[in-house]
């Protein structure tokens, strides 16, 4: 059984800018972030994690080094599977001008039909990051791994183990450096744990989720 902690990046202040952050370079955790981040960390300090992996972004990078501080044999392991979705050229658009366009609706009510000019459709997210999974599985039987992601790329692999259609995957809630669990082996997955919190305090002025697609 491999033990699969799927954590969600923390905080940063691109989102203020009601911009469609996705794959931008610079976005930094904040300094809520960076609390945030250090709370997971102590978190899962006596955890006998084995290895650690992120998605290439630096505020998932810099989330995993907050574990990862714990840690000193390990090394953060670059993960471009686990990367956010590809928005093409939805990234960085204005999220006020995004929500006129054709395609919105659709990645709001049918997701399993959509897709990001130039870049991927979510049914191609969620299969690049399940192998990815599956992959893990494989290197590291028996063992509890760390994968950071972010938010629609975790509920799209809990989705997955739920047995769940793709059309309701924005119905699962992952918060801010929030944990999830998932044990896998040759059998039937379980989804263990969804969205834990309890290492932080609530945000205040965090956007509902599910209301942007990042």
């Amino acid at each position: 059984m491999t033990t699969l902690l799927l954590i969600r990046h923390a905080v940063n202040d691109y989102v203020k800018t009601g911009k469609l952050a996705g794959r931008t370079p610079g976005v930094h955790l904040n300094e809520e972030g960076q609390a945030q981040a250090a709370a997971l960390g102590a978190r899962l300090a006596h955890k006998p994690l084995r290895a650690i992996y992120a998605s290439p972004l630096e505020r998932t990078l810099e989330t995993a080094q907050a574990i990862a501080a714990h840690y000193p044999d390990l090394r953060i392991q670059p993960l471009d599977a686990v990367s956010e979705v590809d928005f093409g050229a939805w990234q960085g658009g204005e999220i006020n001008k995004l929500v006129h366009l054709k395609m919105w609706p659709v990645i709001q009510t049918v997701p399993s039909r959509a897709y990001f000019p130039g870049g991927e459709s979510v049914r191609q997210a969620q299969g690049r990051a399940v192998d990815a999974l599956e992959r893990l599985v494989q290197v590291h039987p028996r063992q509890m791994v760390a994968v950071v992601s972010h938010s629609d790329i975790i509920k799209l692999m809990l989705a997955y183990y739920l047995g769940m259609p793709i059309d309701l995957f924005q119905r699962i809630v992952i918060a801010p450096a929030s944990i999830s669990v998932v044990e896998l082996d040759h059998a039937r997955p379980m989804v263990v744990q969804i969205n834990d919190t309890s290492h932080i305090p609530p945000r205040v002025d965090e956007p509902a989720d599910g209301q942007r697609p990042n």
